[in-house]
């Protein structure tokens, strides 16, 4: 992977709002109970339910989660209209991998 790319990997997670939604996505089940479409650590979770523990709106919401989506730390699953984001492990254990190499 290039510089650049683990440049904006750690741009990406440089918010407390994105930290928190990649801690939240560890841990779907436990954190996302309540989702009905399914279940959170097979599909993901709506975008919906994330706005609502954040307590921001969905636009914002989106926004945090393409940044982390782009960096290669989210992967997304659309069903019907609606979109689940989940945890990329492979990529987010190389990237720390990454950082405890140049730190």
């Amino acid at each position: 992977m290039l510089m650049t790319d683990r440049l904006e990997q750690s741009k990406a997670i440089a918010s407390d709002s994105r930290l928190a939604i990649l801690g939240w996505l560890a841990d779907s089940n436990t954190h996302f109970p309540h989702q009905v479409t399914g279940n959170p650590s097979e599909i993901g979770v709506c975008v919906t339910l994330l706005s609502e523990k954040l307590a921001m709106a969905q636009p914002t919401v989106s926004r945090h989660l393409e940044l982390l989506r782009r960096a290669g730390f989210l992967k997304v699953e659309k069903i019907g209209r609606w979109s689940f984001f989940k945890r990329d492990e492979v990529a987010i254990s190389d990237y720390k991998a990454w950082l405890n190499e140049h730190l």
